[in-house]
C-alpha cells in the first residue's frame, strides 16, 4: 500500500472507490484507515485541506469521515480514549454530525464516548490552552481537520462523522520535540525531533511519555478500524438511502 508515498506531496488524495472520503492529519492514520471503497485525504498542516476536499466531493461521495488522533480537552479522558463527535465546533459555527452514523460508531468501538469536538487551525499544545478551549466550548477533544470536514459536508448536504482518539491528554503538554517532528505533509521528521532533544535534553522524559500516549491512541484506532470493517459504518446509511428496484 503506497499511501505514505502519496502523502509526501502534501494534502493528497488517493482513489480507492467512491462511497466514503476519510480525512486524516497524519500519514500513519492514513495507513490504518485506507481500504477499498474509500478515498483517503491526508491534510498534513491543513493549509490546503478545504480545497482538496471540495474537489474530491465534487467528483463523487456519499459521506465524509474525520479519522485520527486528537488532543484531550476533558481532563477525564485518558490517552487511547475514542471520542465520537456529536457536534464539530469551529470558531464561528457548530456542525451536527449524522446521528445514526454516530450511534453505530459509538456502539461498535469499545469504550467510546460521545460529545463535541473542536476544530482549530494550529496545535493546542499546552494545558492552559486546552483548559481555556474546553471552558469556552465544552468540547472533549481538539484536532485540526474535523471542522473543515464538517463545513464541506454541510455545504454539500453529506453525512459527516468524526472518530478521534486522545493522544495528549488535557493535563499534558506536547513537547517541543514532538511538534518539531511534524512535517507539513503529515509525515514525521525524526531528525528534527532529535535535534530538538539535543537542544533541550530535559524534554526526553516528556517525549517518551508522549510516545507511550501515541502508542495507546494508535492501538485504539487500529482496533476500532478492524471492528468497523469496510465502509466504517457508512454502508448501512447508504443502503437505506438507495432506492430498491425490482423484487
Amino acid at each position: 500500500m503506497r499511501v505514505a508515498d502519496d502523502v509526501r506531496r502534501g494534502p493528497t488524495e488517493r482513489r480507492w472507490g467512491w462511497d466514503l472520503i476519510v480525512v486524516v492529519g497524519l500519514a500513519f492514520e492514513a495507513r490504518i484507515v485506507a481500504d477499498a471503497g474509500m478515498r483517503v485525504i491526508c491534510s498534513g498542516d491543513g493549509r490546503n485541506l478545504a480545497a482538496a476536499l471540495a474537489r474530491a466531493v465534487d467528483e463523487d461521495c456519499r459521506g465524509l469521515l474525520s479519522f485520527g488522533v486528537a488532543g484531550g480537552l476533558d481532563p477525564a479522558l485518558a490517552p487511547g480514549t475514542c471520542v465520537v463527535a456529536t457536534d464539530v465546533l469551529s470558531e464561528t459555527t457548530t456542525y451536527t454530525t449524522d446521528p445514526e452514523w454516530v450511534r453505530h460508531l459509538a456502539g461498535t468501538i469499545p469504550g467510546a464516548v460521545c460529545g463535541p469536538i473542536a476544530g482549530v487551525a494550529a496545535p493546542v499544545a499546552d494545558p492552559a490552552g486546552k483548559q481555556a478551549l474546553n471552558q469556552r466550548t465544552g468540547a472533549l477533544a481538539v484536532d485540526m481537520e474535523s471542522h473543515v470536514v464538517a463545513a464541506v459536508g454541510a455545504a454539500h448536504g453529506l453525512p459527516v462523522a468524526a472518530i478521534r482518539v486522545i493522544t495528549d491528554p488535557a493535563a499534558r503538554a506536547l513537547p517541543k520535540a514532538a511538534l518539531a517532528a511534524m512535517r507539513s505533509n503529515g509525515t514525521t521528521d525524526i531528525l528534527a525531533m532529535l535535534r530538538q532533544v539535543m537542544r533541550q535534553p530535559r524534554e526526553l522524559p516528556a517525549l517518551v511519555r508522549t510516545a507511550l500516549d501515541a502508542r495507546a491512541a494508535r492501538a485504539t484506532l487500529v482496533r476500532g478500524r478492524q471492528l468497523l470493517g469496510p465502509g466504517l459504518g457508512l454502508a448501512d446509511l447508504a443502503a437505506r438511502a438507495t432506492p430498491s428496484f425490482g423484487g
